[in-house]
């Protein structure tokens, strides 16, 4: 929940991979920032009332007679604009300049050489090192427009048209391989659009116990929680704003980490004071999975069954008028809610896999927030460190990390090798060091020797990530004497395993969780 009367940045996205990150590197520097569609009317951006807006870059090249073009309202609202990479193509374009094919087409660092030094580019220095990804360049910039930096492939890396406010830069100074990118953001938004640093967890707080308040009065709630930061925060919030009125279900659906249907519920008990309602329903999400490898149809059917152990809860302890979860920004944005070019990635169980006929009206109050902003939300709220420091754990369990059927077998697996992992990275002292870590078991058998025996068993797949939000993430480079102990024990303890593999992909191109 958002005050309406903070300063905010608008980025329309374009379909860049990057999209999100330039709101969470505004946010960085305290100034709410939301993404929205590209093709949002210029009229609902009016009455948002930005300080400033932002168009990401995106695949299309300005030229293609389908590519993505903005409200023309939108350079009317009279507020400062800054375009990224094709934003900045679209500028020149809209203008009257021209963009054509590069002959050199440039990817990956490069050399920025700084013209002018103006409040774009105040206290960043001469030259640095910028992530450019393009083969379209700015061949004539338009009138009013002049050149404020380049590099050795793009003449106009960076232009800006002063009476207007509007500003293009070819590069990327939202991913971390541009130098000074940060300062760069923060000169728009701060600098150049006037928007006040006015966006922090301590306020969010605040604004969202007050708002809970009001929007719920004295309904009653259903909170469901799993254990992790995200349910766990919404828990606390409610909590805060309104006591007795909330009740937390806790549903075993067979796919938890090992022990974790015990943990959860006295966890909550014995370090919040919070009571939990646990429904075991393990067999009916088992047999619903039954037959079922594709992973979408796996998260559809979990999210209806979640429901359905909802509605059982509100027929036995209810009424209920409210449903509160601890969907996250991210979520929206990978299910393909917020409607803009970039694809479904997949569909969250919370988002997309919840039925249409769910008769609770749902709260979510972190549904703006990204992973890191919600950590920092739960240290303010005194979240226990055993509660604050637990990785991420997806909604639809061990379903999305066992890839093809879901069976008895590799449920097994999969929970008794991620115990494993686990556990070995506690003793290395690792485990705090990344954000998260796991086996994933699929189809694939090779065959292995036990006790001089020939055996035919699963494939086991680690996989162990640094992220800060989730949203992108690096393969951590464990010892290789690490790695080694994870995978013996693995396979001598784990029934049914001959082969542990690492896996080596980041995200992008991979995602964190196989399914």
């Amino acid at each position: 929940m958002v005050d309406t009367n903070i300063d905010k940045i608008v980025v329309l996205d374009f379909g860049s991979q990057y999209s999100h990150l330039i709101c969470r590197r505004i946010r960085e520097v305290n100034v709410y920032c939301e993404l929205l569609p590209y093709n949002t009317p210029a009229k609902v951006i009016h009455e948002i009332n930005p300080k400033g807006i932002i168009f990401s870059g995106g695949p299309a090249s300005i030229y293609a007679s389908d590519s993505p073009i903005p409200d023309k309202q939108i350079f009317e609202i009279g507020v400062p604009i800054l375009g990224i990479c094709y934003g900045h193509q679209l500028i020149i374009d809209r203008f009257g300049g021209r963009v054509k094919r590069s002959d050199y087409r440039e990817y990956g660092s490069a050399e920025l050489i700084v013209d002018d030094a103006c409040d774009l580019f105040d206290r960043v220095g001469n030259k640095i090192r910028c992530w450019m990804s393009h083969a379209d360049a700015a061949e004539v910039i338009p009138d009013g427009f002049r050149t404020i930096a380049h590099t050795q492939n793009s003449p106009s890396a960076a232009v800006v048209n002063k009476g207007k406010k509007i500003y293009g830069i070819q590069f990327h100074p939202e991913v971390i391989h541009t130098e000074k990118g940060i300062e760069i953001l923060k000169n728009f938004s701060h600098r150049i659009s006037k928007a006040r640093p006015e966006w922090s967890m301590e306020s969010f707080v605040e604004e969202t116990i007050r708002d809970i308040r009001i929007k719920v009065r004295n309904e009653r709630v259903l909170c469901a929680v799993s254990g992790g930061i995200d349910s766990t925060t919404v828990a606390i919030l409610l909590y805060k704003a309104i006591g007795s009125n909330l009740r937390c279900v806790f549903v075993n659906h067979g796919l938890l980490r090992e022990d974790e249907q015990n943990q959860v519920p006295k966890l909550f008990k014995d370090h919040l004071g919070i009571d939990i309602i646990r429904v075991d329903a393990e067999e009916v999400f088992l047999t619903k999975l039954k037959g079922i490898s594709d992973p979408e149809q796996k998260r559809k059917i979990i999210g209806n069954e979640f429901a359905n152990s909802f509605l059982q809860i509100a027929l036995r302890d209810g009424p209920f008028q409210w449903l509160a979860q601890g969907t996250l920004y991210p979520d929206i944005i990978e299910s393909g809610v917020s409607k803009g070019p970039a694809s479904i990635i997949k569909t969250h169980h919370n988002v997309g896999g919840l039925p249409k006929g769910l008769n609770f009206k749902i709260i979510e109050p972190l549904s703006n927030l990204y992973k890191d902003e919600v950590r920092r939300v739960a240290k303010l709220l005194d979240v226990p460190a055993i509660l604050l420091n637990r990785h991420p754990f997806p909604g639809p369990g061990l379903a999305v990390r066992i890839i093809g059927e879901v069976t008895f077998e590799k449920v097994q697996i999969a929970k008794h090798a991620s115990k494993i992992v686990e556990d070995e990275l506690i003793c290395a002292g690792f485990y705090d060091k990344v954000w998260q870590a796991y086996a994933a078991v699929g189809d694939d058998m090779a065959v292995g020797v036990l006790g001089d025996e020939r055996m035919y068993g699963h494939i086991v797949i680690i996989r162990v990530v640094d992220s800060t939000d989730a949203m992108t993430a690096n393969w951590t480079r464990l010892p290789y004497d690490l790695i080694r102990d994870i995978s013996n024990r693995i396979t001598n303890e784990v029934d049914g395993v001959t082969w542990v593999t690492y896996a080596i992909s980041s995200k992008p191109p991979a995602t964190i969780e196989p399914q």
